[in-house]
């Protein structure tokens, strides 16, 4: 039997995410089932700029010193004035304070404000998805985030994937460790079981690894 070039790379990709997954998630803990659709919104955590942010940095009567750039891959900005400013790991408010105080070098009191048009974020906000999935991806987390929503993004499961095997790693700030939490994917996805659907937090890696059989 001929298998194509996409077959090959979906088997190995199968084989990846199986040794990565286990066998047998039935000794992981399983998280708390969320809503399809929250109760009720909240804010999440203060956005953190990261590599390839889009930044409107606007400063007050200074039109000339305004300007729309992206963050580098080296996790900085070039603005008129202001060369080679750290912007990753900062918050908008954070990159604001201190493009002030390098503009207030050569303006009086500047006034500056700090807008994120396109947004990446840094890996500690984005949430991965890898193994057998139509197409595996980073994606930015945002606020009252679920599983459901991670899936669709990603175009759900491949043929071949072993849905109710995946894992969940999450890292625990509290304990410095990672924990790994088993997750049903097929039972969300293929069955509708909204107990299946779990809210997820900025850094989750999702690993779904593929059928044997």
């Amino acid at each position: 039997m001929r298998f194509s070039k996409g077959s090959r790379a979906l088997a190995s990709l199968g084989v990846i995410a199986l040794a990565l997954g286990g066998c047998a998630g039935g000794d992981r803990p399983e998280l708390p089932p969320a809503a399809y659709v929250a109760n009720q919104e909240q804010p999440g955590e203060e956005y953190i700029i990261g590599p390839l942010d889009q930044l409107n940095i606007f400063v007050w009567r200074n039109p000339e010193l305004s300007s729309k750039v992206q963050v580098r891959p080296d996790g900085r900005i070039t603005t008129p004035l202001v060369s080679d400013m750290p912007a990753v790991g900062k918050t908008p408010a954070m990159l604001a304070d201190d493009m002030k105080i390098a503009l207030g070098e050569y303006i009086k009191d500047p006034i500056v404000s700090v807008i994120v048009e396109n947004f990446s974020g840094t890996f500690s906000q984005q949430v991965r998805i890898v193994g057998a999935t139509e197409k595996p991806a980073s994606i930015p987390y945002r606020a009252n985030m679920t599983l459901l929503d991670a899936m669709i993004s990603v175009g759900g499961l491949s043929e071949y994937a072993a849905g109710n095997r995946a894992k969940l790693v999450r890292y625990d700030r509290a304990t410095g460790r990672q924990v790994e939490y088993q997750l049903k994917l097929s039972s969300l996805l293929k069955n509708g079981d909204s107990s299946a659907n779990v809210r997820l937090e900025p850094g989750d890696v999702i690993i779904i690894p593929t059928s044997m059989f």
